[in-house]
C-alpha cells in the first residue's frame, strides 16, 4: 500500500514538473517564449553550461572556504593589533617590525603580481581574438563592468567582516544562545552601510550581467563567455593591484613622516628603492645570461655573459642594503628562517638520493623486494607523534640514553644531542682542536637529529614514488642500450635519470614546501635546553600566535612565510621546469 502511495506521489510530482504531451502545461506567452527559447539549440548551451557550473561550484565553494579566505583572513588580520579580539588598525606595522623595508616589498610585489596576471588575463583575450579572427573589445563591457563588481564584493566582504567580528563584544554581559547569535548575525547583515555596500556590488554585479545578456543577443560568440571571463578577471586584478601599491605607498610615507617626527633618519625609503635596484638588476642578468646561452656565436656569448655578470655584480652591491634591514628586523623570525633554510638543505637532497638509490635496488629482480618496500614505507604511514616520541627519548641528551649507551661501546663519549644547542661544524672542530667562526657553526646538533628523523620518515614515500617512475620507463629503450654497449651506469645516468626527471621535479617540490610548512615532529622533538636553535618559521610562528597571543603579528608572520614558499615554488618551477625530459 506504501509503495503504490510513493509510486503515486512521484508520478504526480512528474507531472508537475515536466509536463506531458497529453496534458500540455496551460501558460501565457511569455511562459511559451521562455519554453521555446529553453528548448532550441541556444537554450540547450545554457543548460550545458548551467550544468557544468552546479557541478563546479562544490569544488569552488571548498576551495574558497578552505584555501583562499584563509589567506585572505590571514592578510586581514595582520593589518590590525588583534589579541584575542579585534583591534585598532595598524596597517604595514608588524611587517616593518618583522622584516623591516622588506614587508613594504613584499607589498610591491603583491601588486606588481596583479598587475602581471592582468596583462596575462588581457593578452589572452587578444590571442584568442587573433586566432578566430574577432573583434573582442564590445565583449570588454560587459567584462569590465563585472570585474568592478566583483571589487564591490570584495569591498563589501571587508565592510561586513568588522561588524561580524564584533558579534563577542556585543554579546558581553548577556546570555549566550544559538538565538542570541541568529540575532546578533543578522544585525549585522542589514547594518545600513553594510547594506549599501552589498546593494552597490549586486547592482554593479546586475547591469554586467544585463549587458552581457544584451550583447550576447546581437553578437552571439562561441567564445563570449571566454572573452568577459577574461575581460572581467584583468579588471579585477588590475584595480587589485592599484588598491594594494596605492595602500603600500601611504603606508610607506605615514612610516616615514613617524620616523622624522621621531628624530630618526628615515632610512626605510633608501633601503625599498636600492632593494628594489638590486632584484630588477638580479632579474634582469638572469635573463640576460639565459639569452647567452642560447646565442649562436662564441662572441654573442662572451658579450652577453659579461654583461649579465656586470648586473649580477651591480645587483648585489645595491643588495647590500639587505644585512642593516635584517639586523633591525625580529630576530626570532630571522633566526628562525635560517633554522628552516638548515633544515631544507639537510633534508632534500639526502632524502632524495636515498629514496633514489633504494628504488633503483629495489626495482631489480631480487628476492623480497616487497617485504623491503614495506618495510622502507612504515615510517612515513607511523602517526608523527608517536614516532618523534620514541625518537626523543632513543636521542635523549642524558648519558643513559640510548644511543649514548650505544657509542660508549665504541668508547666515544655521550653526546647531547636533543640537548645541545652549538653548531655540528663547530662541535666537530673543537674536536679536532680547529677554532672556527660563529657564522659557520652550521646547525646545531639538536636541529641535526631531527633532520635524520625526518630523512628516515620520507625516504620510504619518496622510494614508493621513483619505483611509479622506473615502472613507466620502456624497458625496451634499457635493452637497445645494452644491444649497443652501455653499461648499467650509462643507462642509469643518461637514460634513468633524465626520464625519472619529472618524478625528481615533483618530488623536490613537495619536499622543499614541506621542509618549511614543517612542525608536528619538530614540537615534539625540541627541548628547551637547545635554545631555540630547532625553532623552524612555523614554530616560530605557532608561538607568537599560541603563547604570545600575538594573532596579527602571527598572521603577518605566517604570511611572509607564505609570501616564502610561493617564491621559492616559482624558482623551483623556473629552474627546474625547463629541464625536466616527458617522454
Amino acid at each position: 500500500m506504501i509503495a503504490v502511495l510513493k509510486s503515486g506521489m512521484v508520478a504526480s510530482l512528474q507531472g508537475i514538473i515536466t509536463p506531458s504531451a497529453s496534458r500540455p502545461f496551460k501558460g501565457g506567452p511569455m511562459h511559451s517564449k521562455l519554453s521555446a527559447m529553453w528548448h532550441s539549440k541556444r537554450g540547450r548551451q545554457w543548460r550545458e553550461y548551467l550544468t557544468a557550473y552546479l557541478m563546479l561550484a562544490p569544488s569552488v565553494i571548498l576551495i574558497f572556504t578552505f584555501g583562499i579566505f584563509p589567506v585572505l583572513f590571514a592578510v586581514y588580520v595582520s593589518l590590525h593589533r588583534w589579541r584575542i579580539r579585534m583591534g585598532k588598525f595598524v596597517g604595514l606595522a608588524h611587517y616593518v617590525r618583522a622584516v623591516e623595508s622588506l614587508g613594504f616589498l613584499l607589498f610591491f610585489a603583491v601588486a606588481l603580481g596583479m598587475f602581471f596576471a592582468a596583462w596575462r588575463a588581457w593578452r589572452a583575450v587578444m590571442t584568442h581574438a587573433r586566432e578566430n579572427e574577432e573583434s573582442p573589445w564590445l565583449w570588454g563591457v560587459p567584462g569590465v563592468v563585472l570585474g568592478v563588481g566583483g571589487l564591490l564584493w570584495m569591498r563589501y566582504g571587508v565592510i561586513l567582516l568588522p561588524v561580524v567580528l564584533e558579534i563577542p563584544n556585543k554579546a558581553i554581559g548577556v546570555k549566550r544562545s544559538q538565538a542570541l547569535f541568529r540575532k546578533l548575525l543578522w544585525e549585522a547583515f542589514i547594518e545600513p552601510h553594510v547594506l549599501a555596500a552589498m546593494g552597490v556590488a549586486a547592482g554593479v554585479t546586475l547591469v554586467g550581467l544585463l549587458l552581457w545578456w544584451a550583447l550576447y543577443r546581437r553578437q552571439s560568440s562561441a567564445r563570449h563567455s571566454t572573452y568577459i571571463l577574461q575581460w572581467s578577471t584583468g579588471v579585477f586584478f588590475f584595480l587589485t593591484g592599484v588598491i594594494t601599491a596605492g595602500f603600500t605607498y601611504h603606508q610607506l610615507q605615514l612610516t616615514i613622516q613617524k620616523a622624522i617626527e621621531e628624530g630618526e633618519p628615515p632610512t626605510i625609503a633608501t633601503h625599498v628603492v636600492l632593494i628594489t635596484i638590486g632584484v630588477i638588476l638580479f632579474y634582469a642578468a638572469w635573463r640576460l645570461w639565459q639569452s647567452a646561452v642560447d646565442s649562436a656565436s662564441d662572441k654573442g656569448f662572451a658579450f652577453k655573459g659579461l654583461a649579465a655578470l656586470f648586473l649580477l655584480v651591480a645587483g648585489w652591491i645595491f643588495v647590500a642594503e639587505l644585512p642593516p634591514v635584517i639586523e633591525a628586523g625580529d630576530p626570532d623570525l630571522w633566526r628562525g628562517l635560517v633554522v628552516t633554510v638548515y633544515y631544507a638543505l639537510g633534508t632534500v637532497p639526502f632524502q632524495l638520493g636515498i629514496a633514489l638509490v633504494l628504488s633503483y635496488l629495489l626495482f631489480q629482480n631480487i628476492r623480497g623486494r616487497e617485504f623491503f618496500r614495506v618495510l622502507y614505507f612504515m615510517p612515513y604511514i607511523t602517526p608523527t607523534v608517536a614516532s618523534a616520541a620514541v625518537f626523543r627519548l632513543l636521542f635523549i641528551g642524558h648519558p643513559s640514553g640510548l644511543v649514548n649507551r650505544f657509542l660508549r661501546l665504541f668508547g666515544i663519549k655521550p653526546l647531547k644531542w636533543l640537548w645541545e644547542p652549538r653548531g655540528v661544524f663547530s662541535l666537530i672542530a673543537d674536536g679536532l682542536g680547529v677554532h672556527i667562526p660563529s657564522w659557520a657553526a652550521g646547525p646545531s646538533l639538536a636541529l641535526v637529529v631531527i633532520i635524520i628523523y625526518s630523512i628516515w620518515t620520507y625516504v620510504g614515500y619518496d622510494t614508493v614514488i621513483y619505483l611509479a617512475g622506473l615502472g613507466n620507463i620502456p624497458n625496451e629503450i634499457n635493452e637497445a642500450a645494452e644491444i649497443d654497449g652501455a653499461s648499467r651506469w650509462q643507462i642509469f645516468r643518461h637514460i634513468t635519470l633524465p626520464l625519472l626527471s619529472p618524478t625528481t621535479y615533483f618530488l623536490s617540490l613537495i619536499a622543499i614546501i614541506g621542509t618549511f610548512k614543517a612542525f608536528n615532529h619538530i614540537y615534539v622533538m625540541r627541548e628547551t635546553e637547545a635554545l631555540k636553535t630547532v625553532n623552524t618559521f612555523s614554530v616560530v610562528i605557532f608561538d607568537t600566535f599560541f603563547t604570545d597571543t600575538r594573532y596579527g603579528y602571527a598572521s603577518a608572520m605566517a604570511f611572509v612565510l607564505f609570501a616564502i614558499i610561493l617564491s621559492l615554488t616559482y624558482i623551483n618551477n623556473k629552474v627546474q621546469g625547463s629541464r625536466v625530459f616527458y617522454q
